[in-house]
């Protein structure tokens, strides 16, 4: 079975950094996308930052700048390194990821998973 399990949130001042880790386990035979979400109280789920199997990237308006996605594609593992944080970008942060899995015949089937969440907290 497909897991994503986040690492590497916490409360931080403004101005600190932080980096999210998002780990990839199960029987997967090719990783599309990797996003980071991002949903604060009250507020919808939001698409942070996005990276592609060829290393493209993406990012919301917001975090330009500040916030960069990577990837490990031998370790299934998708970053994101925030800087310059401030209080807005308090959330539970979530990886998605687009990938092709066995079903439970063996045949490949393409579908995305999400982690459980990681809460960042950034003091004012």
């Amino acid at each position: 079975q497909v897991q994503l399990v986040e690492s590497g949130g916490g409360l931080v001042q403004a101005g600190g950094s932080l980096r999210l880790s998002c780990a990839a386990s199960g029987i997967i035979f090719r990783v599309f996308t990797m996003d980071w979400y991002r949903q604060a109280p009250g507020k919808q789920r939001e698409l942070v930052a996005s990276t592609t199997s060829g290393g493209s990237t993406n990012y919301a308006d917001s975090v330009k700048g500040r916030f960069t996605i990577s990837r490990d594609n031998a370790k299934r593992t998708a970053y994101l390194q925030m800087n310059s944080l401030k209080a807005e970008d308090t959330a539970v942060y979530y990886c998605n990821g687009d990938f092709l899995v066995g079903d439970r015949n063996g045949y490949p089937l393409r579908r995305d998973y999400w982690g459980q969440g990681t809460q960042v907290t950034v003091s004012s």
